[in-house]
């Protein structure tokens, strides 16, 4: 410990010394040393208040006084593994599973969404017997190496893609390659689907998942059309495969129409395994795949026992029940459901007012700003997206880039955002438009 409070110089000093610089920091050439936060907002070590609109792990609000409680009550009593009974696990299970459709009615716990993806990966491998994974362009599904092994947006800059890993199209209507004026997006990136995997199996490849984000984050604040994952779903079922949908950016309420966003897609439509993470503990490090018996089952089968030595501790429970239990007291579903809209009216609003917005989306508190140079073109205004993001800064607003031309502002704050805040950012921005078109002209 420190003899006393550190510079904020200092403190990147010693980061630089101590810390890998693989690593990044926000804002490199400027960081921000925070030292507290609460609700909506961070505070730095000077006591200036920054309007959070990026963390989408604080889902509740940054320092919930129902989750530090909860956290702070069990820890009192007990920590220990999942190989003793304890109330809380079972408790949090059958409250998870009442968010959900009754097929997905088997948990496994564990501490982080990477985590969460490699078990469903496996799980998938031992129910099908195959191998193949299919995933859209652009995914990120985690750090681990059998992740980044499906994850274009690492694969493409380490050591390129695995003859195992197939690549769909991202199902973006706005850059992809089905766009907003085709009928039938949902059927036409459906039938690249089945193209990719008709073109596999003439090659002896057997398919265990489709893996796919509910709403691709790194991909750029994606929607896919509605009706695209049944389609998709049939035909990796028809290989042999399963369908699972990361729900670990965008789950427990964010969309504010559904508790999942893979709800978003119709009632007609489940996951055989869904996973999640992030918000899952407000800021604990916990995560949780759920599937179906049979998968399970055909899990079990191995004799190998699964064990995940923090997975499922009774404070991790106790946080996860205290999430569930703010979202529903605090309606946090409906208020994402109504300040996104709001938030979406105001951010339209700027797009009719500046053209380097070229695209507005989102649903709930999941949204995405796509910048353009020229608007016909579609063309990622890269550069003038890190300028604004640098200026929100300055004042005082938290937010960042995204998707492949770093060119989309991302909107994933804290379920608590108000409409004070997005009256505040939009306002913000327009003014930074503003400055930044005057200088082009």
């Amino acid at each position: 410990m420190s003899a006393g409070p550190r510079s904020r110089q200092e403190t990147l000093a010693l980061r630089k010394q101590l810390i890998g610089s693989s690593c990044k920091l926000f804002f490199p050439e400027d960081p921000v040393k925070i030292i507290s936060a609460k609700g909506q907002y961070m505070y730095d070590e000077n006591g200036n208040k920054y309007l959070d609109c990026i963390n989408n792990v604080a889902q509740v609000g940054h320092c919930h006084s129902e989750v530090i409680r909860a956290a702070h009550q069990q820890n009192l009593a007990l920590n220990t593994n999942s190989r003793y009974l304890h109330d809380n696990l079972v408790d949090y299970a059958q409250r998870l599973s009442n968010t959900l459709p009754k097929k997905l009615c088997t948990f496994y716990f564990l501490n982080s969404g990477s985590e969460a993806n490699d078990l469903a990966l496996r799980l998938a491998r031992q129910y099908t017997k195959h191998e193949d994974v299919l995933v859209v362009d652009h995914a990120y599904h985690g750090h681990l190496t059998s992740l980044i092994d499906i994850s274009p947006y690492k694969f493409r800059n380490l050591e390129g893609q695995k003859e195992w890993v197939h690549v769909a199209p991202l199902p973006d209507t706005y850059r992809g390659l089905y766009r907003e004026d085709n009928k039938d997006p949902a059927t036409a990136y459906a039938n690249e689907v089945k193209k990719i995997i008709d073109q596999a199996q003439q090659k002896g490849r057997k398919f265990a998942a489709f893996f796919v984000e509910s709403l691709p984050s790194v991909a750029g604040q994606i929607i896919p059309p509605p009706g695209y994952f049944q389609k998709a779903a049939e035909h990796i079922h028809s290989a042999g495969g399963v369908f699972i949908a990361d729900e670990i950016q965008v789950g427990f309420g964010r969309v504010g129409k559904h508790f999942w966003a893979f709800q978003l897609q119709g009632e007609d439509f489940i996951p055989d395994i869904i996973t999640m993470g992030k918000p899952i503990g407000n800021g604990h490090p916990v995560s949780c795949v759920a599937t179906t018996k049979e998968i399970a089952e055909a899990f079990s089968a191995t004799g190998v026992e699964y064990f995940n030595t923090f997975g499922g501790n009774p404070v991790s429970c106790a946080i996860g029940i205290a999430v569930l239990d703010v979202i529903e007291k605090e309606q946090l579903q409906l208020h994402a459901l109504q300040v996104g809209s709001f938030l979406m009216e105001l951010l339209n609003q700027q797009k009719a007012k500046h053209p380097l917005i070229g695209d507005v989306r989102g649903v709930g508190l999941f949204i995405g700003v796509d910048l353009v140079q020229d608007q016909e073109k579609r063309t990622p205004a890269t550069e003038e997206a890190a300028i604004i993001i640098t200026r929100l800064k300055e004042e005082f607003i938290m937010l960042a880039t995204d998707g492949p031309g770093r060119n989309v502002l991302k909107f994933k704050p804290p379920l608590c955002f108000n409409t004070e805040d997005a009256k505040l950012v939009a306002d913000k921005l327009d003014k930074i438009l503003t400055e930044l078109e005057k200088r082009e002209a």
